[in-house]
């Protein structure tokens, strides 16, 4: 049952911290991309993948903890369903490109920023020699030899 209130404490922050930046006013020359929506997309990619990695290769986030940020928080922060219905807008008003401009840098950018919070969480969960549920040398020592087996 504790988890529930987690998640749903987590996503009533998330939805309400949306709701505010959606309505922040951003003027800029390419006022037909919805730079808002974007900017929590890519946020959302970062926090998401800090909050899983720092709770993957350490003891110090509880699940809980890590259920309300991801599932509660991100979740409800980050809007696939909008970036696909300001996407349509746009088709419908004759802007094809601006479109798919679009969708390429979402996702460019979003997993862009989903790799700097990974990376970004690796690097402090190091620096401060956090409790470690993982070993991370050994972690790296496995990631350069599984490479050379890929396809």
């Amino acid at each position: 049952m504790k988890k529930y209130i987690y998640i749903g404490i987590g996503g009533f922050l998330g939805a309400i911290l949306r709701f505010a930046l959606e309505n922040v006013k951003v003027s800029t020359y390419l006022s037909l991309i919805p730079i808002n929506t974007l900017f929590i997309n890519i946020t959302g990619a970062f926090i998401l993948a800090f909050v899983t990695t720092a709770a993957v290769y350490t003891s110090v986030v509880s699940s809980n903890i890590k259920l309300g940020i991801c599932t509660g928080f991100a979740g409800a922060y980050t809007t696939f369903s909008t970036l696909c219905k300001e996407t349509v807008s746009l088709i419908n008003s004759s802007h094809l490109m601006l479109a798919v401009c679009y969708i390429c840098i979402s996702l460019i950018l979003g997993l862009a920023f989903a790799y700097l919070g990974e990376f970004t969480s690796i690097k402090l969960v190091s620096k401060l020699n956090l409790n470690y549920s993982v070993d991370l040398n050994e972690l790296e020592d496995n990631d350069c030899k599984n490479k050379g087996n890929s396809i």
